[in-house]
């Protein structure tokens, strides 16, 4: 027969609600840029397999890796990572997201490419982005213009929790996104863009 207690606990364990997590910013009321004569294009973005999950994947002290039944993302990692980032250019560059929208033939687009190789949790101590990330230049009817490719290292400290967590995972994409606009910058400058340090 099983201790009323031991039942007591599994049943609080089993009905503890799910944590729910997206990497989209709470919007604020500052001011965006102006609306910009380009658009962007933010392509899909490809993520390292071992953290393509629902849950969060943190990695402990130990260097063991827990998956978080309890916390989990709102949507796909990667779809989250897109979404933050086409959110970010937006209203850093004034610039519409077309990616997966019919579009005219006219107009210069920035098709950006983010490949992250890695994506870091340490409950407590920091989050960290590893990405490989281009801008190319695509002109009126579909005519090609420049091309960047850069990779960033981006590690925020965080404080204890895993919402604190998560919101340095919003910083660095902001950071990365703050890199990315500055090349789409240059280019609409007509001047040759560099890598962000």
């Amino acid at each position: 027969m099983v201790p009323a207690v031991l039942v007591l606990a599994l049943t609080a364990c089993a009905s503890a609600p799910t944590q729910f997590f997206t990497l989209l910013p709470q919007t604020t009321t500052s001011a965006s840029a102006p609306a910009a004569a380009y658009r962007i294009a933010v392509l899909p973005v490809t993520i390292p397999a071992q953290v393509d999950q629902p849950q969060l994947v943190v990695r402990q002290s130990d260097d063991r890796v827990a998956l978080l039944e309890g916390e989990q993302w709102i949507g796909p990692l990667g779809d989250q990572i897109r979404a933050a980032v086409s959110d970010r250019l937006g209203r850093d560059l004034g610039a519409v997201d077309v990616y997966g929208l019919p579009q005219a033939d006219t107009g210069t687009v920035f098709r950006i490419k983010l490949d992250v190789r890695r994506f870091e949790s340490v409950a407590g101590q920091y989050a960290q982005i590893d990405a490989a990330w281009s801008v190319r230049e695509h002109g009126a009817k579909g005519a090609g213009g420049s091309t960047m490719s850069c990779a960033s290292t981006i590690k925020e400290p965080v404080g204890d929790g895993y919402a604190a967590l998560v919101h340095g995972h919003q910083q660095a994409l902001a950071a990365l996104s703050e890199r990315i606009a500055d090349v789409v910058r240059s280019m609409v400058a007509g001047d040759t863009p560099s890598c962000p340090r």
